[in-house]
């Protein structure tokens, strides 16, 4: 597939390096030519150097048979042009987009082929404050993703030591949750894959994924793991983009407090909150730490725009008492460095934000796609069309399934509307459909040895190596001359 890609920056350059790793032919714009350099050196790509939004710009990347472009600037008004001029002077199939302002996220209407001409808006901030809001929400887990809508999700917990999971076979999972069907996808073991067999024994400081019907997430975990107790008091360092977000989010259901060093930034983000109390000062300061009660907090979130202050200000949070403690961190060695010293969740932008543009370039039809353990692993959420004679999953038992070693099939949604799957994608072709859903029933299918798949069922993976990623994908092609 011929992709171009407008902006280098943290997003830009980390869909390159996935996308360039599966033998696409990538050409990437931006104004900073030192950083496209770096990139060029280090990636099998093509750079050209100018204004996303020029048309001479356009054609030198190589507009003119272009698969898609991905327009991930900085600048939301660049991004919108650069579709617009994709569609109408140069007929690129597919044109997503990178919007960071809640006004046009607001009016989808900009996005349509009468305006923007804009397929996938993708806003990694939005992205980014769902995911922080699921570690709110379920304070004992590593990581809370999102399939189907929201009818599946996978949890990625810790195995402590005299947990209920530690010392236990696999296959006596049902006895702990008997009413509750769930599987265990995957298991990292220091920082190894391990292959989850029935007679697989888990260990303490394992990494467990685990998947099952978003409704009964809570009940799995509070039997498998054992439930922290409820957030109630949330501390958030950083008043940009992504704390505001998190800010207006949370004060309705906690008790939030947000630090923001800017005195003018502080003084715009008290006057639109409602409840939460805004702090002007410095989240490393231990001091200001100490008299606004750090020891009582749930959970600190260092949201900063500087690495480096996110973890001192995380680490000294934890030294000082909070239970729990998030850093976001742009830079990909600090991620790995900081995530078993004493920082409970370090974040990484690119990573988070990475499935969803790399769902609109998958081969085949794949409605999500998530990133785990910092890009090592993958999630998909594939649909499975043909019959028995085309497909090479449709109609077949999951254990007939010629599955890589490695890759799981954790759950199958069964029933889900073409309008929900839409909306679910951010298909801005069909904002005018209804947004509800309709009233034919959907199922939600644990996947056992003996589980058939059928035509049109959303198919959830879990992929250990993402080598494995176009041998799954392959499996879900429909033959040719299928209608």
């Amino acid at each position: 597939m011929k992709i171009i890609i407008l902006g280098a920056g943290q997003v830009g350059s980390s869909v390159a390096e996935n996308l360039v790793s599966e033998a696409n032919d990538i050409t990437m714009v931006d104004i900073d030519r030192n950083r496209l350099m770096l990139l060029q050196d280090r990636l099998d790509l093509r750079a050209v150097v100018g204004n996303a939004s020029h048309p001479s710009i356009l054609e030198n990347a190589g507009a003119q048979d272009a698969d898609m472009i991905l327009a991930v600037t900085e600048h939301d008004e660049t991004n919108l042009v650069a579709c617009k001029l994709a569609a109408t002077l140069y007929n690129i199939p597919t044109r997503i987009a990178r919007i960071r302002s809640v006004d046009y996220l607001a009016r989808p209407e900009i996005f349509s082929t009468e305006n923007f001409c804009v397929d996938f808006a993708i806003s990694p901030e939005q992205i980014l404050t769902e995911y922080i809001v699921k570690l709110v929400e379920f304070p004992e887990a590593l990581q809370v993703l999102d399939f189907a809508s929201g009818r599946v999700s996978l949890v990625a917990v810790r195995a402590l030591k005299g947990g209920p999971l530690v010392g236990q076979q696999l296959q006596q999972l049902r006895k702990h949750v008997p009413n509750v069907d769930t599987r265990v996808a995957a298991i990292f073991r220091r920082n190894q894959p391990i292959i989850p067999e029935g007679d697989t024994v888990i260990e303490e400081e394992d990494e467990v994924f685990f998947i099952a019907a978003t409704e009964d997430i809570r009940t799995v975990m509070r039997e498998l793991r054992g439930m922290d107790k409820p957030v109630k008091y949330v501390m958030i360092a950083g008043g940009g983009k992504i704390g505001k977000r998190l800010v207006l989010t949370l004060e309705k259901d906690y008790q939030v407090k947000i630090i923001e060093h800017n005195y003018q930034a502080s003084e715009r983000l008290a006057e639109e909150v409602s409840h939460a109390l805004v702090l002007h000062g410095d989240a490393t300061d231990e001091t200001l730490l100490e008299s606004e009660g750090i020891a009582e907090m749930d959970m600190f979130c260092a949201l900063t725009n500087d690495d480096e202050n996110n973890i001192m200000s995380a680490l000294l949070a934890k030294r000082m008492g909070a239970h729990k403690v998030v850093a976001l961190i742009n830079r990909r060695v600090y991620v790995d460095l900081v995530q078993s010293g004493g920082i409970d969740i370090a974040i990484s932008p690119a990573q988070v934000t990475i499935g969803s543009l790399l769902a609109y370039v998958r081969h085949g039809d794949v409605a999500a796609v998530h990133s785990l353990r910092r890009g090592a692993a993958e999630a998909l959420e594939l649909v499975a069309h043909g019959d028995a004679r085309s497909s090479r999953v449709v109609g077949k038992k999951v254990e007939e399934i010629e599955l890589p070693r490695g890759a799981t099939i954790g759950a199958i949604v069964r029933g889900l509307s073409e309008t929900e799957d839409h909306l679910a994608r951010g298909d801005f072709h069909d904002q005018e459909e209804t947004h509800s859903q309709s009233d034919h029933a959907v199922q939600v299918i644990i996947a056992h040895h003996d589980t058939i798949i059928e035509s049109k069922d959303h198919v959830i993976l879990f992929v250990i190596n993402r080598k494995m990623i176009r041998q799954v994908e392959k499996l879900f092609q429909v033959n040719v001359g299928f209608l």
